[in-house]
């Protein structure tokens, strides 16, 4: 009865807000993170635009971005959340480090699935006059699309992950209901309803991630 009356409502709220940072920051983070793992492929030694010394650049700022642990990345930003939105509290604010936070992560995954794409397969392009933006999209994406839906589900799932980190300074979510109500008020059944909320949203969104890419690599074959 506890559950039902008192925390029920807490979670309907915590959840929502959880999933709107998750969906606000995954879109951003694709914004900013495909471009930039297209780019740390294509301006690779060897590539269809190899500028060694951009990829270079390139890399060296994702992986700046990438050394900084999430809760100080988070604090960095907050006046960027603040110029951008008006506030350094809420879910909205919080979407501005998460998707900062996450792009360069997005990144080097999507940067990873390009490069599974076969070599035989851009040349060929390639040999017929297709143009880098031609390759890029019409060759090089759909090929290694159910590669890139695995990443952007991992990324998914991280991000959820670190929406809970964000709720320790005023996000909101699961992760500030499980530290305001459960942590520092001793409510265990707090605790254990936000691990069990997240794990089956972790499930979901895996199982769907898999369930896209499955389907993806059927259809191509």
């Amino acid at each position: 009865m506890i559950l039902a009356n008192d925390v029920l409502p807490l979670l309907g709220v915590a959840v929502l807000e959880t999933t709107y940072m998750v969906v606000m920051s995954t879109l951003f983070a694709l914004l900013l993170g495909l471009p930039l793992g297209i780019a740390l492929v294509v301006t690779s030694d060897g590539h269809i635009s190899g500028l060694p010394n951009i990829h270079s650049a390139i890399s060296t700022v994702v992986n700046i971005f990438r050394s900084f642990p999430f809760i100080i990345l988070i604090v960095l930003i907050l006046p960027l959340s603040r110029w951008l939105v008006g506030t350094t509290l809420g879910s909205t604010a919080a979407v501005v480090p998460l998707a900062i936070g996450s792009a360069p992560f997005l990144a080097r995954l999507i940067e990873n699935s390009l490069k599974e794409v076969e070599k035989g397969k851009i040349e060929a392009a390639l040999s017929i006059g297709a143009k880098p933006f031609m390759i890029i999209w019409k060759v090089m994406i759909p090929e290694a699309l159910p590669s890139l839906i695995r990443g952007i589900t991992l990324a998914i799932i991280t991000i959820t992950g670190f929406t809970a980190t964000a709720g320790a300074i005023g996000a909101g979510g699961l992760g500030s209901l499980a530290i305001r109500f459960g942590y520092m008020r001793y409510r265990n059944d707090v605790l254990i309803a936000t691990v069990v909320v997240l794990v089956v949203m972790v499930e979901v969104i895996q199982w769907t991630g898999n369930f896209i890419a499955h389907w993806l690599e059927r259809k191509h074959h």
